[in-house]
């Protein structure tokens, strides 16, 4: 693939090193186009039957896509508007109670801590282990291991070990979907939220939820609605669909899924498995050369962020801001994280290392 080329599909990394894709990715100038595109012919057109057709149309483009990005077919896949409501969706889903315990790491995000208090309000019992602690801390006792795919603090990546816990695990795949290579049967995961607008560069309020299929019926539709049902105009009676449609969100705006369809036609023309690579290869060289330089980095896995330590990360991140570097610190901690995609050269890195 030709790097220069992919890159030229971000404007904005014309103007400064944009590292902060797990928080929000950079947005292509053929997402913009495709949104516009959609908003223009509601403007002229109306919003009536076509309109609808189009939503659903998009809705099944998009779902087929994440269903490649998850490596799972696209009737496991659940549209939702976050990683935080995917993974809500499964835990208030589920017939937690008092006697169960669920295994999670320390440090998590508050999009899993969330739900997971939850549960804990119901009486569950929640254990917090070290990170890298997490496949040894199953035991007779754990009802369930909910966790992070790559921890957003520092880039590790969960053990491989969980994929044989013998209990159902369920995954925040926030900075894992379109950030690292995913199969979901090989994963062994239950269940996998992941994000639209972070590594796959679409549109805030997207995601994606993956049920396996012997998981799904674990799950209750805690508050179905229009989309949910098989057949809506049967009224109550009608049952819920089948598949993970079962769970998709009740409502997605027609132009934010174009934006987000078009965001992941830009990554799958470059190859995803090339995109994937190489933000996994820049991110290990931005570690490389942070260390020579006598940072601290966080200790990470083949991810795509990198943390390291600074005396002052929130001033640093507005003095980077100042010199054209956009990224994130992470508050509570004493960490800035660079979020490095493919879309990042040599020139980012470096325009990062001088700022420091």
């Amino acid at each position: 693939m030709d790097a220069p080329a992919f890159r030229s599909s971000f404007p904005v990394l014309e103007r400064v090193a944009y590292l902060n894709a797990g928080t929000d990715g950079p947005v292509p100038a053929a997402a913009v186009a495709a949104a516009r595109e959609e908003l223009e012919s509601e403007l002229a057109e109306g919003r009536a039957a076509a309109h609808f057709e189009r939503r659903f149309a998009l809705q099944d483009a998009l779902r087929a896509g994440y269903a490649r990005v998850l490596g799972c077919d696209a009737a496991d896949v659940a549209l939702t508007t976050s990683t935080s409501e995917g993974l809500g969706t499964v835990l208030a889903g589920m017939d937690l109670r008092p006697g169960h315990e669920v295994v999670t790491a320390t440090g998590e995000h508050p999009g899993l801590l969330g739900p997971l208090r939850a549960v804990r309000e119901r009486g569950v019992t929640v254990r917090e282990v070290p990170f890298a602690e997490l496949a040894a801390a199953v035991s007779p006792s754990t009802t369930l291991v909910a966790c992070s795919h790559v921890n957003w603090l520092t880039g590790e990546v969960a053990p491989a070990a969980l994929a044989h816990a013998g209990v159902p695990v369920v995954l925040d795949g926030a900075q894992g979907a379109g950030a690292v290579p995913l199969d979901m049967a090989a994963l062994g995961c239950s269940a996998y939220a992941g994000a639209g607008q972070k590594w796959l560069c679409g549109a805030d309020g997207t995601g994606m939820l993956y049920l396996a299929p012997e998981f799904r019926s674990r799950v209750r539709a805690v508050a179905p609605a229009y989309m949910n049902f098989e057949h809506v105009l049967e009224g109550m009676d009608s049952p819920l669909r089948t598949d993970a449609r079962r769970f998709d969100t009740p409502s997605l705006p027609r132009e934010g899924v174009a934006f987000s369809l078009a965001a992941l036609g830009v990554l799958e023309a470059a190859g995803l498995d090339w995109v994937l690579a190489r933000g996994r290869d820049q991110a290990a060289r931005l570690a490389a050369m942070l260390a020579e330089r006598g940072r601290t980095v966080a200790p990470r896995g083949d991810s795509t962020l990198v943390a390291w330590e600074d005396a002052d990360p929130e001033a640093a991140r507005d003095r980077l801001a100042q010199a054209g570097v956009i990224l994130r610190n992470l508050p509570g901690t004493s960490l800035l994280r660079a979020s490095v995609g493919a879309w990042n050269d040599d020139d980012d890195l470096e325009r990062l290392l001088a700022a420091l």
